[in-house]
């Protein structure tokens, strides 16, 4: 079988080249989670660290600002830059209150990786924003940020708290993003090429998801 679909590779190389489509192949029948459609008058709120808030490249730039452009919906960047999960945590429910959305993308967690707070309590904090979120009756969207390391890919909590919620999740965009030098404004911020990269990403996502 290896051998008529790859007749010109090496047998290393031809296993090689069939893992890989195994691979993606099972990747395409991964479902992703439905969550309720946003209506056109609706808000979306991006809440988050300095991700969201589009550190490394102007306001218009953020992946929040670029997103509302891409799916035709409001947008709010709620992002402060240097905020850990247990901040994020005790002012959600003034973003709720505020902003009345219907739903939230999540991304935090970088802060406390880089400050090494304990993978326990940024799961804790993590699983209690899902559930505060989910409480009010507002949908929640996970993105997984990279672990501060040379070669790294996202911290497997936050796939595991998307498949314990049931919560639609991308965990790549960042991790593809920090491994590219023209898509970085430093060594931990996307430029607005890359903010720009993660809101197609998360564009995508959400129409998977029947956001939008």
């Amino acid at each position: 079988m290896t051998r008529a679909l790859f007749p010109a590779l090496s047998a290393p190389r031809a296993v090689a080249a069939a893992l890989l489509i195994a691979s993606l192949l099972a990747g395409c029948g991964e479902r992703v989670p439905r969550v309720a459609a946003v209506g056109p008058d609706e808000v979306i709120v991006a809440f988050g660290d300095s991700l969201t808030y589009g550190t490394g490249a102007a306001e218009p730039e953020s992946y929040p600002a670029v997103l509302g452009q891409l799916i035709g919906r409001k947008v709010v960047r709620s992002g402060v830059p240097g905020e850990v999960t247990a901040q994020g945590l005790a002012r959600l429910p003034r973003v709720i209150e505020e902003h009345r959305p219907a739903l939230i993308i999540v991304c935090l967690g970088g802060n406390d990786m880089l400050r090494r707070v304990d993978e326990q309590q940024i799961r804790s904090n993590l699983r209690q924003i899902i559930t505060t979120i989910r409480g009010r009756g507002i949908s929640v969207v996970l993105v997984g940020v990279p672990r501060p390391a040379l070669l790294t890919s996202a911290a497997t909590f936050y796939g595991e708290l998307a498949k314990e919620y049931g919560i639609p999740y991308e965990g790549k965009v960042l991790n593809d993003i920090m491994h590219q030098l023209d898509l970085k404004a430093d060594t931990i911020h996307p430029n607005a090429k890359g903010y720009r990269r993660m809101a197609e990403a998360i564009a995508a996502l959400l129409k998977q998801a029947g956001a939008v």
